[in-house]
């Protein structure tokens, strides 16, 4: 089954690897938050080797957005953000896990200082 984990932050300015750009990142000292990037890498090749890890990409800034709303009878854009938030989604991954519990426990690891992850199945 595949899932998708939705990463929702804040970075300030807008940028990636999210720790580096969260309040909450930024206090981590430096030495343990580049431990942490080697955790997380080292978790994607697990995931990588193991097939589950389909795919992921960082999305750059809310602002740099385009968004289609229908009106009358035929779309409408706009420039973004979506929706004024605290949060927006600054990434996503696509896992393919055979059982809820190991997508539970794989999402668990994506989450971040700074960061809520979401995970949700394919419909």
């Amino acid at each position: 089954m595949k899932y998708v984990v939705l990463i929702h932050s804040n970075p300030q300015p807008w940028g990636h690897p999210t720790i580096d750009f969260t309040e909450v990142g930024r206090a981590i000292p430096a030495d343990e938050r580049e431990a942490m990037g080697k955790e997380f890498d080292a978790l994607l090749a697990e995931l990588s080797a193991s097939g589950e890890l389909v795919s992921g990409l960082a999305l750059d800034a809310p602002g740099s957005a385009r968004l289609y709303r229908w009106e009358g009878k035929k779309p409408v854009s706009t420039d973004g953000p979506y929706a004024e938030a605290k949060e927006h989604l600054a990434g996503f991954f696509i896992l393919d896990c055979a059982t809820r519990e190991r997508a539970e426990e794989v999402a668990a690891q994506f989450a971040g200082p700074g960061d809520t992850v979401e995970l949700r199945p394919e419909m």
